[in-house]
């Protein structure tokens, strides 16, 4: 049923046919398969870390190119790119890209900054050197700054921040601006911008790296998680490595950003069961937690996973272990699926991740609000769109590694895979 949702949607947005080829452009480097009713070709080759991308108001892609900058593509009625070229000269730049509401602003990302520039739609240039939005985001161990504009507020940012470590135990107290996403007005920037860890306003906490940020119909915010690795269980001195189903990645309701949200979410000490087994078990009454519950790392007598229940915020789905989810795009207007992707494992055996799947939503008749389809415990509560063809045996030279995704007018979905220097775009097969 969910797979002929996704099929419904696609025909309903794409209104082009995708190409078998693009003129000029070598084939996949790695093979793929697709869900039925998709077609996929790739459009780009040979770019240097491809992350996140943007569509502008005339239908060119703007990429950000990790330790490159930000390239710009031209492309034509069939969404093959006929030409290229640097925008934006900056090495540091790693990720994050935005355009303002109305076209007219590009917003981009490193490791410690965001910066804006006035942005042409009409001849795709920037004017100028950039200003510095945000600043004070330096951490050693996540470094990307995802970022996105609320469709309703186009004066309101919002800048997501990960953790400084795999466990960094600090950020159970909101105040390191760590593990958080945050808003700013950016209708009114102070000279030299907002420093993150003192200014705007929290859209949730104990989020340990919410890379990928979406907003349904309704403009409330949801995020994509990527959680922890390497974990051990310590029950009463008995210590179990659990690290290959466990802890799951997550799909959060953050919600309205346009007040303060100050949930926490459970990070750094509060984790969302994938694979329910014995080293998984209620300290309370031995039975297994389900898929979607949250466990902590070492259950005692003023915290364990019951408490976990009452004080965090659980994820509303649960993704397999490792995947890393690192975008997530509504196919609006219809809000009937979030494409997710997944970009792969790098300490679970066998590798799991590799592609990027849809996640079904429905709108909830009591309320109006859109929530996925399946329930918080549910293993099944997404659908292979592009995924290998032998997802177990994948690596990073072996596999494409998908990123960013960005619908164009035409509703055709580009999609980036990092590691090998690729775009594709996604659409119907007919």
């Amino acid at each position: 049923m969910w797979s002929i949702l996704v099929i419904a949607t696609l025909l309903f947005i794409t209104g082009h046919a995708i190409p078998s080829s693009c003129p000029g452009i070598p084939p996949a480097r790695y093979p793929f398969e697709l869900a039925t009713g998709w077609a996929a070709v790739k459009v780009a080759d040979g770019l240097s870390m491809p992350r996140s991308l943007v569509v502008d108001n005339k239908g060119r892609l703007l990429v950000v190119e990790r330790g490159f900058g930000i390239s710009q593509h031209t492309v034509d009625i069939n969404g093959c790119i006929t030409s290229s070229r640097t925008l934006v000269s900056m090495s540091s730049l790693n990720h994050g890209i935005y355009l303002g509401i109305d076209g007219r602003a590009l917003y981009a990302s490193s490791a410690s900054d965001v910066f804006r520039w006035a942005y042409d739609p009409e001849n795709g240039n920037t004017d100028g050197p950039p200003d510095t939005v945000v600043y004070n985001m330096t951490s050693d161990d996540h470094v990307t700054r995802t970022l996105i504009i609320p469709p309703h507020r186009p004066d309101l940012l919002v800048v997501s921040r990960g953790s400084n470590s795999n466990l960094d135990y600090a950020t159970s107290d909101p105040a390191t601006a760590r593990s958080v996403v945050k808003v700013f007005n950016i209708s009114t920037v102070p000279n030299g911008g907002y420093d993150y860890s003192q200014h705007g306003w929290n859209a949730g906490y104990g989020l340990r790296n919410e890379v990928g940020l979406a907003f349904d119909g309704n403009n409330m915010l949801w995020g994509v998680e990527n959680s922890a690795d390497q974990l051990t269980r310590d029950v009463n001195g008995t210590l179990t490595d659990i690290h290959n189903d466990n802890p799951a990645e997550e799909l959060n309701f953050l919600g309205d950003v346009t007040t303060p949200n100050d949930a926490w979410y459970g990070y750094p000490t509060c984790f969302t069961v994938w694979g329910p087994d014995a080293s998984i078990a209620s300290t309370i009454d031995a039975h297994k937690l389900d898929v979607g519950q949250q466990f902590v790392l070492a259950p005692n007598d003023t915290f364990d996973d019951n408490t976990c229940a009452h004080v965090s915020m659980p994820p509303r789905l649960a993704f397999q272990a490792h995947t890393a989810p690192l975008d997530a795009k509504f196919d609006a207007p219809r809000y009937e699926n979030l494409f997710v992707t997944l970009h792969g494992s790098w300490d679970r055996n066998p590798p799991m991740g590799y592609k990027l799947v849809a996640v079904p939503f429905t709108r909830v008749a009591q309320d109006g609000s859109y929530a996925p389809i399946a329930k918080a415990n549910s293993r099944d509560g997404y659908i292979d769109v592009f995924y290998p063809p032998n997802e177990g045996q994948c690596s990073a030279t072996t596999c494409a590694r998908p990123v960013g995704l960005a619908f164009d007018g035409a509703g055709r979905l580009y999609m980036t895979s990092d590691a090998s220097g690729e775009v594709f775009m996604l659409g119907s097969s007919s």
